[in-house]
């Protein structure tokens, strides 16, 4: 997956390079991964929806760069790249770790008075003024480490964990996101003003329906939780369910828009 023409950061990726759609959807992705989290998306979305998928520095195509370990410091620089490109409406949807930054992400566009995006879509993460109820895992060994990210979230395709070369390139950026959540600390308790859309899988065992229900305190606007068959990768499974229930969020949002 490459950048199209005309983008100046390598912190977005456009798969289909779309300027004449009605709304930018900014992708964050989960966990030691890049751009090649959403890559089924683009041949699925609305035609009228502009995918942009974050790509933080190690990976994939910038992999020779080294990762951030806060996520402080990922949704500064983030926002900072971001900001210029919000010439149109625009929508943030993260999943796990993703779902995080996107909303630091709309806190520090707040902070420097930039654009806000219509709507934050947030899934597989706990809203995030709770606190995290399970132990670390940065601090276990390689083969531990893995070990236990298996059993907690699967997520690692299988022809990674048979391939020790791909394995030991993904580690370091697996690493530096899993010092970024466990030592996350939430501290902006002011709500933001766009609505909030929170999604998770019904056998998902690390995030619960009601930790997810608890990003309604994170907004003043609109309010959704729906839940999905599935772990927490669901996403994969459903992922058509899922756009859909993103598509009708945005429709929502239209309709308000033309009603005022």
């Amino acid at each position: 997956m490459t950048n199209a023409a005309g983008d100046t950061t390598p912190w977005i990726v456009r798969p289909r390079r779309n300027p004449s759609a009605a709304v930018q959807m900014f992708c964050f992705p989960y966990a030691g991964i890049g751009p090649s989290a959403y890559r089924t998306w683009p041949a699925a979305v609305r035609s009228d929806v502009e995918l942009c998928l974050v790509q933080a520095p190690g990976r994939e195509a910038r992999f020779t760069e080294t990762p951030l370990t806060r996520v402080s410091d990922i949704a500064a620089a983030a926002a900072g790249a971001i900001a210029p490109l919000l010439t149109r409406p625009s929508v943030f949807f993260g999943h796990s770790l993703g779902a995080l930054v996107a909303f630091e992400v709309a806190l520090e566009l707040r902070r420097r008075r930039a654009p806000m995006p219509l709507h934050l879509f947030v899934s597989a993460h706990r809203a995030p003024q709770l606190p995290n109820p399970h132990p670390p895992l940065r601090h276990l060994a390689d083969a531990e480490f893995v070990d236990e990210l298996c059993r907690r979230y699967g997520g690692i395709p299988q022809a990674v964990l048979d391939n020790p070369e791909l394995l030991a390139l993904m580690l370091p950026c697996l690493r530096a996101d899993f010092v970024a959540f466990e030592t996350y600390q939430f501290t902006d308790d002011v709500p933001l003003a766009c609505g909030i859309s929170a999604f998770g899988g019904r056998e998902d065992a690390r995030v619960r329906e009601a930790e997810l229900d608890a990003w309604r305190d994170r907004t003043s606007g609109a309010f959704a939780l729906k839940m999905f068959d599935g772990n927490h990768f669901y996403l994969q499974n459903r992922r058509d369910d899922l756009l859909t229930a993103i598509a009708a969020g945005i429709q929502l949002l239209g309709a308000a828009a033309s009603a005022r």
